[in-house]
């Protein structure tokens, strides 16, 4: 006999087939976790359990302007900076 406080897990056809009975489980605080090919991917939880309306980190964001202002970036602004200049 399974604990109702422990999250059951469901394949991601069989969750597909049930997601009405899978969305009542979150409505009632139980957690559903979805797997694809015996891994979990996902998880359906009670909307309750998300922290609501924090925002987002940007730390995901960092580094991905690597490159943009070329080898040197102090020398790209500085060109950019005398285009003013002219």
């Amino acid at each position: 006999m399974k604990r109702s406080d422990q999250p059951v897990s469901k394949g991601a056809e069989e969750a597909r087939q049930q997601l009405p009975a899978i969305l009542a489980a979150a409505a009632a605080g139980r957690t559903t976790i979805i797997t694809r090919h015996g891994r979990a991917v996902a998880a359906v939880v009670p909307a309750a359990s998300v922290k609501a309306g924090k925002p987002a980190s940007l730390q995901v964001l960092a580094g991905t302007g690597r490159g943009m202002w070329g080898t040197s970036s102090a020398k790209t602004i500085a060109k950019l900076r005398d285009e003013w200049n002219r």
